[in-house]
């Protein structure tokens, strides 16, 4: 089946860029009364990990988006609500001309919230606490204050991913903050995605909108034990410490799940893990286009742990966008550069001359490939 979804012009062909302006520093490992500081070294990290340089170099690999991902705290001062860094949106400002003048677009993503940080299991109230959700709310009427005259070459998303199971609470935050910027836009694409951790087997809970202005979101990490093996941030990848393989014959995979979570029928019905896994697991995101047809729905973030040898990480991004490739799904994949002090590093460049470290990968992201 290929997709017959209304064409998500700009937005097609993207990569993310974290490790600038979120994964600065994973504030997970801090003592908790220092998490929500912003140092004088992170502002200097603001002010030259990232300069015209890399979105020339972006811009090179044939792609029409990126995805820039930023956290709250890096914007506006926690122990100063309301209150915005001026010097940080200048950072901004200065990437959005830079992208402007390299006919790129660009995704601004709220990578993580007060209240809502995916690496930090004890940090998820967002859903739950009202001043932080008007706090985020605020955040993005600055946002298109700020940005009101840009019009389709900018996206606001929302949240990166809600940690949260709950759906329901979920939507009604996005609803509440799609409405405001509306007041001030109606015209501002706005992207949502869908619970826990942007899960495709949450899209069906997913409220949709008649709005056209608002598309839709999920990400992909599956098989977890493969995109993240022995991540020093994922516990129990790290304790097992195993390389897997993709593809590879099933039982290594069926191995791991017996020894960390004593799960006997682990990937029953498969034999590989490899491509049908992959179509499989992805399933559910065509039936979310079945049912909304007038909808566009995107893959937002996909990709693998740079621990993790090349080969294999070429063989599953070959899928996934292949996936992606036969069924009209545009996507961004993550991640173009993490720091090398990161422990969750995702780059698809290298540190120094922040060249592609896989042709193979580079060669299916070009815009062109859509185009015959």
């Amino acid at each position: 089946m290929v997709n017959t979804m209304r064409e998500f012009t700009g937005y097609t062909r993207g990569m993310g860029l974290g490790g600038w302006l979120t994964n600065y520093k994973r504030i997970g490992q801090l003592p908790v009364e220092k998490r929500m500081d912003v140092t004088v070294g992170d502002l200097e990290h603001f002010a030259s990990y990232i300069t015209e340089r890399d979105v020339e170099n972006l811009a090179s690999f044939g792609i029409d988006h990126v995805r820039l991902a930023f956290d709250q705290i890096a914007l506006e001062d926690f122990g100063n609500p309301y209150h915005y860094r001026e010097e940080v949106f200048r950072h901004i400002d200065d990437f959005l001309g830079w992208a402007e003048k390299y006919k790129l677009n660009v995704i601004l993503n709220l990578h993580k919230a007060v209240g809502c940080y995916c690496d930090c299991g004890d940090m998820k109230s967002l859903l739950d606490e009202p001043e932080y959700q008007e706090r985020f709310i605020a955040l993005w009427l600055e946002f298109e204050r700020r940005y009101h005259n840009k019009g389709r070459e900018i996206i606001f998303e929302l949240m990166n991913e809600i940690t949260s199971s709950g759906s329901e609470k979920w939507n009604s935050l996005w609803k509440r903050t799609a409405a405001e910027i509306r007041k001030l836009n109606p015209d501002r694409i706005i992207m949502v995605g869908s619970a826990s951790w942007n899960s495709v087997n949450k899209l069906c809970e997913l409220e949709v909108s008649d709005d056209p202005n608002i598309v839709y979101t999920f990400h992909f990490y599956d098989p977890f034990e493969f995109t993240h093996q022995r991540g020093v941030l994922q516990p129990m990848n790290h304790y097992y410490n195993r390389e897997m393989p993709y593809p590879c014959d099933i039982g290594r995979y069926r191995e791991c799940q017996e020894f960390l979570y004593g799960n006997k029928n682990a990937y029953a019905g498969y034999e590989e893990m490899g491509k049908k896994f992959i179509y499989d697991a992805l399933s559910p995101a065509l039936r979310f286009m079945e049912e909304h047809p007038d909808a566009i729905l995107t893959l937002g973030e996909f990709g693998t742990i740079r621990s993790c040898p090349l080969e294999w990480r070429e063989n599953w991004c070959a899928d996934v966008i292949g996936f992606c490739d036969e069924h009209g799904i545009p996507f961004t994949i993550w991640n173009y550069l993490s720091t090398p002090y990161d422990g969750n590093r995702f780059s698809l460049v290298d540190d120094d001359f922040r060249r592609p470290l896989s042709k193979r990968i580079f060669g299916l992201l070009p815009v062109r490939r859509q185009q015959g």
